[in-house]
């Protein structure tokens, strides 16, 4: 029986209007997710040398701010369950209006206590955002090409991102500028994305169920919560490790982030691509398997240069996290995979908001290489849910 396309979710399949959506809404998409790109770059690029340099947080204050800014990921359920029905790209334009402005905050907070307040605002923002361009994606691709189109997708956000850090190294370096200033452009650029969003065709809603918990998605929801417990080591820890143990200047940490936008824009339509080779289970299972001996490398290896080998390989890696996306829309009905990829982002941000506390403890009382040790065990342990995702129909032609 066929679905009614609006009712699913899905762009209107008249034959004239079809094409044009797909072309409008994936360049426009394109360009939000470019922009929202160069934002997170420069923020991710100069947080650490900021937080450790700037502000002066410790192990155990980087680790709390982390898990109040990820406590965002559980309270955009909420947000997204009150918003459904709306048209995505208008939640999105909303959503990323909120977030361009709480990052430009950085550039004024004084203390510990606004910093985390501005890191509230604006990743409220980025979480509600967070599954709307997959899902919009997903929504607009052709048949049997979501994996490449997420890829193109990720590609977008890879060139977005390095923009992001070649001018945030040309505005430290060359101009002088300092870090907070920094800010305000990328704030500015999470705006234009919120107005590229207003361009997107607004048939893509998703009017299903405004949450989506279901017995039968466990498996999904517990590779995100594992994926969630091992991503928020990286992210709290690694780049601090690296600033905060071995003073890592902020122009090297910078070139550092425009390696692995460089490999993720080369790399991530190939990942897509391979996802819709081969399916979903064997690169999950290779992506875990690499991210294990990654996190022992960080506790056991203390040449930095080493480190910052391992650093790059670690980043570029998350592109491989998109099998987890494909692996929900291959369970899922499409007017349940905005709520079910919520979801998901929720279950990984429970541990996102545990693991900065847990492993900033860790750093404070039994050192940084345990910190790292835990998330090799999160790593680990993903492998064998990640053997248990069902293979690929052949009927389905390798596609999904």
């Amino acid at each position: 029986m066929t679905q009614d396309p609006q009712t699913a979710g899905e762009i209107p399949l008249e034959p004239d209007a079809h094409v044009a959506y797909r072309r409008r809404g994936m360049f426009f998409l394109g360009l939000a997710v470019g922009a929202v790109g160069l934002a997170m770059a420069m923020q991710g690029g100069v947080n650490a040398n900021y937080v450790a340099d700037v502000m002066g947080l410790t192990g155990q204050q980087q680790g709390t701010l982390e898990a109040w800014r990820e406590s965002c990921g559980i309270t955009a359920l909420v947000v997204l369950a009150m918003l459904a029905g709306l048209a995505e790209p208008l939640v999105a334009a909303g959503l990323l209006a909120l977030m361009g402005v709480g990052l430009a905050g950085y550039a004024y907070v004084p203390d510990f206590f606004w910093l985390v307040a501005a890191s509230l605002v604006w990743s409220q923002g980025l979480h509600v955002w967070m599954p709307l361009p997959e899902s919009m994606t997903l929504a607009m691709a052709e048949p049997g090409r979501q994996g490449h189109r997420l890829g193109q997708m990720r590609a977008a956000g890879a060139v977005g991102s390095a923009a992001g850090l070649v001018g945030a190294y040309v505005l430290y370096v060359w101009l002088g500028w300092r870090i907070r200033p920094m800010f305000l452009i990328a704030g500015a650029a999470v705006i234009l994305a919120a107005a590229s969003c207003l361009a997107i065709p607004r048939k893509i809603r998703t009017p299903g169920p405004r949450f989506v918990l279901r017995r039968k998605y466990w498996l999904y929801y517990l590779l995100s919560f594992l994926e969630g417990w091992r991503k928020q080591i990286f992210i709290a820890f690694a780049g601090f490790l690296l600033v905060k143990k071995y003073g890592t200047p902020l122009e090297t940490m910078l070139l550092l982030w425009m390696a692995v936008q460089v490999i993720g824009y080369v790399g991530s339509p190939f990942v897509g691509r391979l996802i819709d080779r081969v399916g979903e289970r064997p690169v999950l299972v290779f992506y875990f398997s690499c991210l294990t001996a990654l996190f022992v490398g960080y506790g056991t290896i203390e040449n930095k240069h080493v480190l910052y080998v391992l650093f790059i390989i670690d980043s570029a890696m998350f592109t491989f996290a998109m099998a987890l996306t494909m692996f929900a829309n291959r369970m899922v009905p499409p007017g349940e995979r905005t709520p079910t990829l919520s979801m998901g982002v929720a279950f990984n941000h429970v541990a996102a908001v545990v693991m900065p506390l847990l492993g900033g403890l860790i750093w404070r009382y039994a050192g940084f290489r345990w910190v790292f040790y835990l998330g090799a065990a999160a790593a680990a342990a993903s492998i064998v849910p990640a053997l248990m995702v069902p293979a690929r129909p052949k009927a389905a032609g390798g596609r999904s």
